[in-house]
């Protein structure tokens, strides 16, 4: 069966009468829309808003809504309240604001998400409190995200209070628009949002300015970064930077150019939790750039001290715990620059200069100043760090530094560890632990071909001596400066000195050997063959106690003994020399070094000396030969003679053994010590 005529047409005529009641509707609605008056909700909404965040919030004179996937909420004059523990009354008080407001979220979560907020002529009133809760926080308890997500801000002028106790901030900025371009301010078309902040953060004092673009990313990153300009000074700290950010509290985006100035790169722990060691002034420079949780630093150029400085730092924050990662170098390296790294301060401030006339006065010299290990926990690194020539090291020969800085957990290790020192080189380790109080400091330090003439240059000795020194030190200590882990240290030191030559007025001098001292003298001071040197030393709580001490030439043998006392820096060594050949107007006594290491008193044996004088004098008033036989010197000196032993361990590394034994013994049986063990490379 078929429709008929007529009743095709009543359904095309209902059709038609839907369509059109709904396209009426419809059009109602939009009327309705558009002319609804707005403003009668806005009793309703401030007394609904209120309750709900349990804060006084107030649209003061009009509200306006635009319906659409994003709605736009207009309020004339509005006043959003802190909560009750904040110093500030308002968290918001603009004379106008326009909210950008997603619906779906809001629908379906309950999820107040606002991509663009613009304020006119705000105040806003921001604090932190150390057990976390923020005025910015919409939850109860002013902690955790809440519900409330703002993606932009936007504002012309106004001002701002930041207050967080925890992080000694007290800050107040001022923000203004200037869209016109000056002579001190060209780029203002681009960047026409002006700032300037003064106050206190870390507890120091601080200032900043710059300018930015309006519309300020915050809790998402923006499709196009912004423009930002800043200088800010924190205490002894200045930063200055240009470039762009996608968001103004994560940085993430961040592609900037910085130059960076300050007292000590240590002090930027305190600003930025950013672990570095102490230096002198420094001014560097660089570009900056953020990619996820990765802060690097690339271009890094500048001055540190005296010395220059460049490479490249990444700080990866993704790991569990901040992570520093990069390469430095130093083409010329002042060795004074190095002085606050072991808490000295450098030669050239007033504390380095008084430093320095406490040592030449005599006064402690291993150093004092409490190094703070603890701020190691608060991140990791793996920086390997080079300085390719030392300069300005008159007492320390030191030449180049290569080091891996690796710091893990609390535990700072400088593994490897290479110095080229007076033409050779001292290899190894140095081991400091923060974790705990006093931190334990470990050294494992070995030193081969360091030549004598170089090692030591302001000491007469070199002036007509060669040879090469090699050796080890094994420390470890504890205590809150260096020179109180020296003074609590244990281990050994070794030393040996190779063939070479010395002067051999000086040798007849430490004898007092005035019949060779008078040839040499009538004469030109001649040198001799050096055979072998050697010094070992137990170290135990800080005290050195001599295991062998012997300087062996074809003219002397100087045999000594005694100790060392690092804890309060003392000496007390003594040195006896003993010729191998026959000498008249010899009045051989033990010589004495005592003092300080800071001011050694070197000396003969008084009793000694005054006792074979004594003798002399004796008997040359029985007879003047048998006074000047007195004084005649047989020669009762020994030979020593030294081997190296080659050995190779599982390891692979070449091991060399030495050993030192007297020749010509009156010991029945030979006097064998070993001093030292030196591993080759």
């Amino acid at each position: 069966m078929t429709s008929s005529p007529s009743t095709a047409t009543a359904r095309q005529r209902v059709v038609r009468r839907v369509l059109i009641g709904a396209l009426a509707l419809i059009a109602g609605l939009v009327v309705l829309v558009v002319f609804f008056p707005w403003d009668t909700l806005r009793g309703p909404l401030n007394r609904y808003v209120s309750e709900r965040t349990g804060r006084h919030f107030e649209i003061t004179r009009k509200l306006d809504v635009r319906l659409g996937r994003t709605t736009r909420v207009f309020a004339d004059g509005i006043v959003f309240a802190n909560p009750p523990w904040a110093q500030e009354p308002n968290l918001v008080e603009a004379q106008r604001a326009e909210l950008h407001v997603r619906l779906w979220p809001l629908l379906t979560q309950r999820l107040v998400d606002l991509p663009l907020v613009v304020l006119q002529g705000p105040k806003l009133g921001l604090e932190m409190l150390p057990d976390g809760r923020r005025t910015w926080t919409l939850q109860a308890d002013g902690q955790g995200e809440g519900n409330l997500r703002i993606g932009a801000l936007k504002i012309d002028q106004g001002s701002l209070h930041f207050l967080a106790k925890q992080h000694g901030a007290d800050i107040k900025a001022d923000f203004h628009i200037d869209g016109t371009p000056t002579d001190k301010a060209p780029d203002a078309a681009s960047l026409p949002l002006g700032f300037r902040a003064t106050g206190r953060l870390r507890d120091q004092p601080f200032q900043a300015q710059g300018r930015t673009g309006n519309v300020l990313g915050l809790r998402e990153a923006l499709q196009q970064p912004f423009p930002a300009e800043l200088e800010a000074t924190a205490g002894a700290t200045t930063l200055q930077a240009n470039g762009s950010v996608r968001s103004i509290t994560s940085f993430e985006g961040a592609d900037l150019k910085f130059r960076l100035r300050g007292r000590s790169l240590a002090e930027l722990y305190q600003l930025a939790e950013i672990v570095l060691p102490a230096t002198p002034p420094y001014d560097v420079q660089g570009q900056l750039v953020r990619k996820g949780a990765q802060w690097q630093v690339s271009g890094l150029q500048g001055r540190l001290g005296r010395s220059d400085i460049s490479g490249a730092l990444t700080l990866d924050q993704s790991r569990p715990k901040p992570t520093l990662i990069g390469q430095v170098t130093s083409r010329s390296l002042d060795f004074d620059d190095l002085a606050p790294l072991v808490g000295l301060e450098p030669p050239r401030t007033a504390k380095g200069q008084l430093q320095k006339q406490q040592r030449q006065a005599g006064a402690r010299v291993l150093p004092a100043t409490p190094v703070d290990l603890r701020r190691l926990q608060v991140m990791n690194a793996d920086v390997k760090v080079t300085a390719e020539r030392v300069v300005n090291a008159p007492r320390v020969p030191l030449e180049r530094v290569a080091t891996q800085v690796r710091l893990q957990d609390g535990v700072l290790r400088l593994d490897p560890l290479d110095l080229a020192v007076a033409g050779g080189r001292l290899v190894g380790r140095v081991t400091m632990d923060g974790r705990n109080l006093p931190s334990q400091g470990a050294v494992d330090l070995q030193a081969t071909g360091l030549q004598l003439a170089k090692l030591f240059p302001t000491v007469d000795l070199n002036r007509a001596s060669i040879g090469q020194v090699h050796g080890r030190v094994v420390l470890d200590g504890k205590g809150r400066t260096v020179g109180q882990m020296l003074g609590a240290a244990n281990g050994d030191i070794a030393l040996l000195v190779s063939k070479g030559r010395i002067s051999n007025l000086l040798l007849e001098i430490s004898g007092l050997d005035g019949g060779e001292v008078i040839k040499f003298l009538m004469g030109k001071d001649q040198s001799v063959d050096l055979r072998c040197a050697a010094a070992s030393f137990d170290v135990k709580n800080g005290l050195m106690t001599s295991r062998a001490l012997v300087l062996d030439t074809t003219d002397t043998v100087i045999y000594g003994q005694g100790t060392i006392n690092m804890a309060n820096e003392t000496l007390d060594l003594t040195f006896k020399p003993l010729p191998k050949d026959m000498s008249i107007l010899a009045m051989r006594s033990p010589l004495k070094l005592q003092g300080t290491l800071g001011a050694p008193k070197p000396g003969v044996d008084s009793p000694s000396l005054i006792a074979r004088a004594g003798v002399a004098l004796a008997l040359a008033a029985i007879n003047p030969l048998l006074g000047l036989a007195a004084t005649i010197e047989t020669g009762p000196g020994e030979h020593w003679i030294g081997s190296w032993q080659k050995t190779v361990p599982v390891t692979g590394s070449k091991h060399y053994r030495f050993t030192a034994w007297r020749k010509f013994s009156a010991m029945a049986e030979p006097r064998r010590s070993v001093v030292a063990r030196v591993i080759w490379q």
